[in-house]
This record gives structure tokens, C-alpha cells and sequence, in this order.
């Protein structure tokens, strides 16, 4: 017979949830800057085909990167952190959130 247990969430830890956000977002801002370094070197090759040297299309797609990943780090940190005190305090008004486990 399965025997269901319920707890209840009533705060997070604000630096936990805050590293876990830049983590993810750490990702993605990588996935981004690469793919806008694809569209860079693409740019950089069109221009390339006019006489325009590309060297600068490579150039900005390498520091896109670079940006993009930190950038993206530190604002989903900060996201994170704004997201989890949020929560804290909703919980503390409202009664947190029921959470359902089956065994």
C-alpha cells in the first residue's frame, strides 16, 4: 500500500536557490553567446565576400561569449536571490507550500 507524506515548505535559503539561478542560467548564456558567435562568423564571412576584413565579427563573437556567460551568471544570481526572498515572504504571509511524497 503506498503511504503518502506531506510536508510543507515555509522558507528557502536565499544563496542556495540564488546559485542554483546562476548555475542555470551560466548555461544558457553559453548556449547563447555560441550561438551568437555562429551568427557573428556568418556575418563575418558575408562581409568577408564584400572585402570587408572578419576579423572583427570573430573578434565580437569570442567576447560575446564571454559576456554573455558572466552576464547571464550574475542576473540569474541576483534573480535567484530577489526570487527566493520573494518566497519567504509570501510564505510567511500565505502558510508556504504543501509538498506530496509517495512511498
Amino acid at each position: 500500500m503506498t503511504e503518502i507524506i506531506h510536508f510543507g515548505v515555509f522558507s528557502v535559503a536565499k544563496v542556495s536557490v540564488a546559485k542554483v539561478s546562476a548555475a542555470i542560467m551560466m548555461v544558457i548564456g553559453l548556449i547563447m553567446g555560441i550561438i551568437f558567435l555562429l551568427l557573428m562568423l556568418l556575418g563575418g564571412a558575408v562581409a568577408g565576400s564584400f572585402g570587408i576584413p572578419g576579423m572583427a565579427a570573430t573578434t565580437g563573437g569570442i567576447i560575446a561569449i564571454i559576456v554573455m556567460t558572466i552576464g547571464a551568471a550574475v542576473g540569474g544570481f541576483i534573480y535567484g536571490a530577489v526570487a527566493a526572498f520573494l518566497f519567504n515572504v509570501a510564505a510567511g504571509w500565505f502558510g508556504g507550500v504543501e509538498v506530496e511524497f509517495r512511498e
